[in-house]
């Protein structure tokens, strides 16, 4: 497993991260260590979560996904082999159990987040932190357009930089990072970081996968590529559209049959089903899997840093790390362009 270098800081992470919202819904405990221990068997040092994982997100079980990881770094003693990366939820009012519903990204609510995950975590250090979420108004999660007219109260990235800040002094956090962020609000973070000396940006955590490519269309390749800010890439299957089970079998089990389809509307858009059934036959006309095809694709971009996936099973987890090493052809990367040309980002 080759690693990189996040951004211009010291964190040296493998090219797969294990994403972990699966953990304390779809996964159990016990499961979850399972994936842990083999993610590491297999060359995997990086671990993504958040603080409100699990997916989809209830107040009943809010930090479960923090609290296994914690209870698989305690009973294991491997906290030194791993960058342990976790997410502060930017402000929604709807998620009245996170603090409130009130969080602001200012110093208080980024210093209450930051507490409780390390206690859930049994952890000193959070290797990697990152803003879930910004906390002023921006078109994330299924919208595209920005309208001004949403513009809404939000806390001053100088003042959320300065408490990340304060946190990296303490020790508590190492590194941070954005999630879910424009090319504006990537640029406004560093320089807001040069102008005033606070922390930098090591990463930026996306979404990027064969139907939502916007990252490499709205600026943010050539952003993120001169302020050296390193794409954490989510979702890189669309919620496992991308492998093509929902096409074989309608009613798989899965995130987008468990789970009412207004969270990811965007998933069961027609273009998307189309999508993927092109890129499905593509894949196996080459002897691939769709999800091999998805994720030997995403693992070859040359901007990507690291791609985060997901598993349910220790069979689809040990598919998505094989895929690393599939190799793909120039001939099949200009069929997947051929195909994104004829149905542009329809998961954006």
């Amino acid at each position: 497993m080759q690693t990189t270098t996040l951004g211009d800081s010291d964190l040296a992470v493998s090219k797969i991260c294990l994403g972990t919202m699966t953990f304390g819904e779809q996964n159990s405990e016990a499961e979850a260590h399972s994936q842990l221990d083999y993610a590491l068997e297999r060359g995997v040092n990086f671990i993504d979560t958040a603080e409100m994982y699990p997916v989809m997100p209830r107040a009943e079980t809010q930090g479960r996904t923090e609290s296994y990881i914690g209870s698989w770094l305690k009973k294991s003693g491997r906290r030194g082999e791993v960058v342990l990366a976790s997410k502060v939820a930017g402000p929604n009012p709807t998620m009245h159990w996170v603090r409130g519903g009130k969080n602001d990204l200012d110093a208080a609510s980024i210093g209450a987040a930051v507490e409780a995950s390390l206690r859930r975590l049994h952890t000193e250090h959070i290797d990697l932190y990152q803003l879930h979420w910004p906390s002023r108004n921006v078109p994330i999660f299924g919208a595209n357009a920005f309208e001004p007219r949403a513009e809404r109260p939000a806390a001053a990235i100088e003042d959320t930089l300065a408490a990340l800040g304060r946190l990296i002094e303490q020790g508590k956090i190492g590194h941070i990072g954005v999630s879910n962020e424009s090319s504006w609000g990537v640029s406004e973070f560093v320089k807001q970081s040069e102008q005033k000396g606070l922390p930098r940006i090591a990463t930026v955590q996306n979404l990027y996968n064969l139907t939502a490519r916007n990252f490499e269309t709205s600026l943010m390749t050539e952003t993120c590529f001169r302020e050296h800010v390193g794409l954490l890439a989510y979702s890189p299957l669309a919620f496992g559209q991308l492998s093509a089970k929902y096409l074989d079998d309608p009613k798989a089990s899965g995130r987008l049959t468990l789970f009412p389809p207004t969270w990811s509307p965007r998933y069961l858009r027609p273009a998307v089903l189309a999508a993927t059934a092109r890129y499905a036959e593509l894949a196996r006309a080459n002897g691939m899997t769709p999800a091999q095809m998805a994720l030997a694709w995403c693992y070859s971009r040359w901007f990507v840093a690291s791609t985060i996936i997901g598993a349910t099973t220790l069979t689809q987890l040990k598919e998505n790390i094989d895929a690393y090493a599939t190799p793909l052809s120039d001939d099949v990367a200009a069929a997947i362009d051929a195909i994104h040309a004829s149905l542009p980002n329809p998961g954006q």
